[in-house]
């Protein structure tokens, strides 16, 4: 456990960026990645960056559960590694790859078969929906093997190998973004696969990343033991086993409300593309460009966060309560500064943003009005996002869960709805910067460490 000592000793601004900054670089390349498979896509025309943006919300779901569970791995972890707990530590670690496989397994399953009359609530267009079920099949079969690879990834984190992460990360955004056009438009000696050739690419990024991470842990030991094999001979998981059935609470008890906060956006997309549909299809269009655009900067302030759950989940552990607080501020202006330059970057551009998604004039106009007027949230949420994170490091996962639901239910989806009807599309673009600015004030009075 010596390695590890590192996080309760080094000064907290230098700590915090060699944490993060491995994480905020392969989060801006996972976020390019996103960008780039939608302008190919976009590329075989609207219908099909249309079913991408509506087949978002199933797909982000999967990935909630999954990066939701592993950052309930991740905060077990690492307190138990603050706390010298090495038998712990390497049981929250070795049942997580379980637990996420058979995670992986029944969500598969469920979303293969689900995501056909999912489609059909928000389209009457046949070829949307065939796009649709066409990407999201092949998807969907990968998601074992994403469900795993997040937790891989969490496992690293929470040892503080952050650069490890970010290099099996980068290895899997770049394999995609290599592999989308060969297989979506057939170059050289691949088929032309089209809207299949991106969801393949993006499957085998997993297993690549997936594969990355586990092999990270072999050639570099963790300070603590993987031991499936033991753990599925045994009837842990469903024996008298209080110590693991314990375990398994307390990662749920982070996992789950984590994972809601993660799959809360799946509710708040589909509920405001029903509210959109009633204007125009463009405006579903913007909303899905939207939400493909803000992941560079959520997934970037997502890295830093990611970097300090280990931190402040060793230091809470460890009791060092004011390195909690230390960590807490250092965040909290990096994220800052990542909005603000986003919120910029809106204003400035809106057109070339929306141009990567689509050529029609009359969209692109409907996406610069969003862009412009969304924006004006983004240095709030950076308060939300950060208090959030904090709470889910140090095991307060409803708390984390109350933010939540303020930011993507419980203040967005009324005020969508009220000011639609009011001022027409605009009004649902205006409930985001709303929505940001109330949750952060609500965020203040739920810090964990005042």
């Amino acid at each position: 456990m010596s390695d590890q000592t590192f996080m309760k000793e080094k000064p907290i601004l230098p700590l915090v960026l060699s944490m993060s900054i491995p994480m905020v670089m392969s989060m801006a390349v996972n976020a390019g990645y996103n960008i780039v498979d939608s302008f190919f896509v976009a590329k075989m025309g609207e219908e099909a960056m249309t079913a991408l943006s509506l087949v978002y919300p199933m797909q982000n779901l999967i990935g909630a559960v999954a990066i939701g569970y592993g950052v309930g791995a991740c905060s077990a972890i690492s307190f138990f590694l603050g706390a010298k707990c090495g038998r712990e530590a390497d049981a929250s670690a070795t049942i997580g790859y379980i637990i996420s496989f058979i995670h992986g397994v029944i969500l598969a399953v469920l979303c293969i078969l689900g995501i056909r009359p999912f489609l059909k609530l928000f389209t009457e267009s046949e070829l949307i929906v065939e796009y649709g079920c066409q990407y999201a099949y092949i998807v969907f079969a990968f998601s074992p093997v994403f469900s795993m690879g997040m937790h891989a990834e969490k496992v690293l984190q929470a040892a503080g190998r952050m650069t490890d992460t970010m290099l099996c990360m980068l290895a899997g955004c770049i394999f995609n973004i290599i592999a989308d056009p060969l297989l979506i438009f057939g170059i050289g000696p691949f088929p032309e696969l089209g809207i299949r050739g991106a969801a393949i690419a993006t499957g085998l990024g997993y297993v690549v990343a997936f594969s990355l991470y586990v092999g990270a842990g072999v050639v570099r030991p963790l300070p603590l033991r993987i031991r499936i094999g033991e753990y599925l001979s045994a009837s842990v998981l469903i024996g008298d086993a209080r110590s693991e059935h314990s375990i398994i609470r307390r990662i749920y008890a982070v996992g789950i409300p984590a994972a809601l906060n993660l799959a809360l956006p799946s509710l708040l997309i589909s509920s405001l593309n029903a509210i959109l549909a009633g204007f125009s299809e463009g405006y579903v269009l913007v909303l899905g460009a939207y939400y493909k655009l803000q992941t560079f900067l959520y997934l970037s302030a997502n890295g830093i966060i990611q970097g300090i759950r280990p931190i402040v989940g060793y230091n809470y552990g460890a009791q060092e309560y004011e390195r909690v607080r230390k960590t807490e501020s250092v965040t909290l202006g990096m994220c800052v500064l990542i909005m603000a330059v986003g919120t910029v970057l809106c204003l400035l551009i809106p057109d070339k943003l929306i141009g990567l998604f689509t050529s029609n004039t009359e969209t692109v106009g409907y996406g610069m009005s969003a862009l412009r007027i969304i924006s004006a949230g983004f240095v709030f949420s950076a308060v939300s996002v950060t208090i959030s994170g904090v709470l889910e490091g140090v095991g307060k996962g409803s708390s984390s869960l109350v933010i939540s639901l303020c930011r993507y239910i419980i203040i967005i989806i009324p005020a969508a709805f009220i000011l639609s009807r009011m001022i027409g599309a605009n009004g649902v673009w205006h409930a985001f910067w709303i929505s940001e600015l109330l949750t952060a004030l609500i965020s203040f009075k739920l810090r964990p460490v005042k």
